[in-house]
């Protein structure tokens, strides 16, 4: 009897270092893991494609800047947007300096995470959005940093609004590489 208990209780604590596999073949130095109110979503980082800002963006996981913040800006059919820490609004960015543009022909489509910035094409800074579906009138005019590879059907479900009331948040945000 106290062995099917050993068993239970040692499952029951499997069941959640299950739940956190990542993708096989991930590159966890480039990979971004965001714990959502939601879910957990997996990003592939590009640094191929934009090598300042993913730098910036794996500067601020580990900083703790992303954990608790909101996804302040959630338009259906488009994008949900999310990294300011400063101010939790949209209007908020880093200690850091704003990044020069990295654009690329990549295009914009469902999955794809890109930054985003104010009308100057060099202003990104914290914020990132995650696209819903095809977005392509932003190809070679945003940056784009990485794509969804685990939980799209967790953005999916994310509090829709501009601004969004009792937004869903990002709980934690870590590198691959630096969760224990």
């Amino acid at each position: 009897m106290i062995r099917i208990f050993a068993v239970l209780g040692a499952l029951l604590f499997a069941v959640p270092a299950f739940a956190q596999t990542l993708p096989a073949g991930l590159d966890k130095s480039n990979a971004l893991v965001i714990d959502t109110t939601k879910g957990r979503v997996v990003i592939k980082l590009r640094p191929d494609l934009a090598p300042n800002h993913v730098e910036r963006i794996k500067q601020l996981a580990r900083d703790g800047y992303y954990n608790n913040v909101p996804f302040h800006r959630v338009i259906e059919g488009f994008m949900a947007q999310t990294g300011d820490g400063q101010n939790f609004n949209g209007t908020g960015g880093s200690k850091y300096p704003d990044l020069k543009a990295e654009f690329t022909n990549t295009p914009f489509v469902r999955g794809t995470v890109g930054m985003a910035r104010a009308g100057s094409p060099d202003s990104a800074n914290s914020q990132f959005f995650i696209c819903f579906g095809d977005a392509s009138f932003l190809n070679g005019k945003y940056t784009v940093v990485g794509n969804v590879v685990s939980g799209m059907e967790i953005v999916d479900k994310i509090k829709r609004g501009e601004p969004v009331q009792n937004p869903d948040k990002m709980t934690k945000v870590q590198v691959a590489s630096d969760i224990k």
